[in-house]
């Protein structure tokens, strides 16, 4: 008996600590967000200072990409709480990695896709949209990320399908003949952006062109705005891989709210878009089965979570929907409320988890049932970390800069092209072009010797 009402007093004991040591949060408090994200960051870059790659700057173990993903997430966190402590690892892993100011570095060009080079130009125009600090001597922010725009436009592939962009860039790659979501959906994106930042109207004509040709293959599906994955050359685009992933919906979904602000609301086409494919990506909040308690408002990557078989890459896709579609509201205000309230409920979920580690501050892969799932990482604390950034951002009151609203950053439009041509201009776009006609096979050619070359100096 007293065995017994020891062991019960130690338990309770146990557990008032636990609760004591997780990470409290207020959503409605913007020190209490600061304070939770300032715990998340601290954990997560504890990860990336003892990484076996740490002697290479925004190199990640057996990944490259992620880098540029964990950076822009950071870049974030900089400019919504004042935080600096991590800037000078965000600068020297953004320019270590530039390679020839296009992020796409010879150590790793040879297997690289065009989804891995393309989280960095976001990271890139992320900074610049933010006015994040640059270093002389070295390329400015948005010429980074024009570096991205301009080697990935001439891999613009109209042998098959009438357009977009393969997954992978060699041909000896296993996602060469697959075309996908992220890869044509982050072009998108940073085109859409790209064009607001600079108001350069051929940005904003790749951003069409990107988003009419994604509406012709199953990456787009406009009827009930469902996005698939992947489809292949094969079949000229017709199949589709149906995953569901949240940020295939939320490059879209931004890439369409940066253009709706460039047209100023005049084109029906973005405005749709946005609203279409959030309303598609309530799915992302289930309300049934092991979820239905959570009332249909926690954040959910629903193709693995429920199996626990997400990998590295898949556990932080909540961090990019997360803040950009929360950004993405700071230039469409009308879609503030049916973003910001799921993201602060997910919030809430997400921290109660952070109870792992020595620390008991570390995060988990899923935010429900809000208790820590035994699954710790530098991933896991990215994809909280993204969350928390996108609920202080209605506390910032402020959107994106571009060039003509205080942004820093100076536009080099021939950036990561070694010569002085100025970015690749479009024809006037047609319906038929819409459609798919091929214009573009001659420069699609002149990006491939220029692939080959980079291919050979990767090797």
């Amino acid at each position: 008996m007293i065995l017994s009402q020891w062991l019960a007093t130690l338990l309770a004991g146990t557990l008032a600590l636990q609760r004591a040591l997780a990470i409290e949060l207020n959503p409605d408090d913007e020190d209490s967000i600061k304070k939770a994200a300032k715990t998340v960051a601290t954990d997560m870059m504890s990860y990336y200072d003892s990484r076996k790659s740490k002697d290479i700057p925004g190199k990640f173990d057996d990944t490259w990409w992620e880098g540029g993903s964990m950076f822009m997430t950071l870049i974030q966190y900089w400019w919504l709480t004042g935080d600096s402590q991590f800037n000078t690892p965000i600068q020297e892993g953004m320019y270590w990695q530039k390679g020839e100011d296009n992020f796409f570095p010879s150590n790793y060009s040879n297997y690289l896709g065009n989804d891995d080079q393309v989280f960095w130009g976001l990271a890139a125009i992320t900074a610049a949209e933010l006015n994040f600090p640059e270093r002389d001597g070295e390329p400015s922010w948005v010429s980074l990320a024009q570096g991205v725009f301009n080697t990935q436009v001439p891999r613009w592939d109209t042998s098959s399908c009438h357009g977009g962009l393969r997954w992978q860039i060699w041909p000896y790659q296993s996602g060469y003949t697959t075309k996908n979501a992220i890869s044509n959906g982050g072009l998108f994106q940073l085109s859409a952006r790209l064009a607001l930042y600079t108001k350069n109207e051929t940005y904003a004509e790749w951003a069409e062109r990107i988003w009419d040709w994604s509406a012709t293959t199953p990456l787009l599906k406009q009827k009930n705005w469902n996005i698939a994955d992947t489809t292949t050359c094969e079949t000229q685009c017709t199949d589709h891989g149906d995953w569901q992933w949240t940020y295939n919906y939320a490059t879209y979904i931004a890439g369409a709210g940066y253009m709706h602000n460039y047209t100023n609301g005049a084109a029906e086409k973005w405005k749709d878009g946005v609203n279409g494919l959030i309303a598609t990506s309530g799915q992302f909040y289930p309300n049934s089965g092991d979820y239905k308690s959570a009332g249909g408002s926690i954040l959910t990557e629903i193709t693995c979570e429920g199996g626990k078989k997400c990998d590295r890459n898949q556990i932080t896709f909540k961090a990019y929907y997360s803040s950009w579609l929360s950004f993405m509201s700071t230039l469409f205000p009308e879609t503030t409320d049916q973003i910001i309230p799921k993201l602060k409920t997910s919030a809430v979920a997400a921290t109660k988890g952070c109870t792992g580690g020595s620390s008991k501050s570390l995060c988990g892969i899923t935010w429900y049932p809000s208790s820590f799932d035994g699954d710790d990482g530098l991933e896991q604390q990215m994809a909280v970390l993204g969350v928390l950034n996108a609920i202080l951002i209605p506390f910032k009151n402020s959107a994106p800069y571009t060039a003509e609203t205080g942004g820093t950053s100076k536009s080099n439009p021939s950036a990561g092209t070694n010569h002085t041509d100025t970015i690749p201009v479009l024809n006037h776009i047609t319906t038929g072009d819409r459609a798919g006609a091929g214009i573009l096979t001659a420069i699609f050619v002149t990006g491939w010797a220029l692939g080959v070359t980079w291919m050979i100096r990767g090797g």
